[in-house]
């Protein structure tokens, strides 16, 4: 086939199939595009594995910082309750008397507590649930570890 200035349209149509080497600088750009994508994940996940170091640690700090600002707050509320059973009694001994009961009263309470939750899971029922779930995770457990060993055989 001719166009109107005579020349044919084959001569003009490009290449259909690429050089070779254009086929391996595409696969080498390809190859490194796909480092640069994981070095990016990796960079990331190294990322995330310090920020949760940084958390756990942040963490335990703000637990401390609670339980003393706790107990802080409980000595203040003591002594504010001292000071008042003072101030109704007329007198600093029977406060602290009054105020040595409470909490010995308080104390007994929590240990009858404990004690009564130590005996509900003693029962029958409470020791039978409590051991199904620990085979269970034991059961669990050794399934992962099979698993995981199948893996590692198949990547071989």
């Amino acid at each position: 086939m001719r166009d109107e200035d005579g020349s044919s349209r084959d001569a003009a149509a490009p290449d259909p199939a690429p050089s070779s080497s254009g086929l391996l600088t595409e696969l080498g750009q390809l190859g490194r595009a796909v480092k640069r994508l994981f070095g990016a994940q990796l960079h990331l996940l190294a990322a995330e594995l310090g920020l949760a170091r940084s958390a756990i640690s942040w963490m335990l700090l703000a637990g401390l910082a609670a339980t003393v600002a706790g107990v802080g707050l409980g000595l203040t509320l003591l002594g504010l309750v001292g000071l008042l059973l003072a101030t109704w009694f007329g007198s600093w001994i029977w406060a602290l008397l009054v105020l040595a009961v409470l909490q010995v009263l308080f104390l007994l309470g929590a240990i009858l507590l404990f004690r009564r939750c130590m005996h509900w899971m003693s029962l029958p029922a409470t020791r039978d649930e409590w051991s199904a779930m620990m085979r269970e995770t034991l059961h669990k457990a050794e399934a992962d570890a099979a698993a995981g060993q199948g893996d590692g055989e198949d990547r071989r």
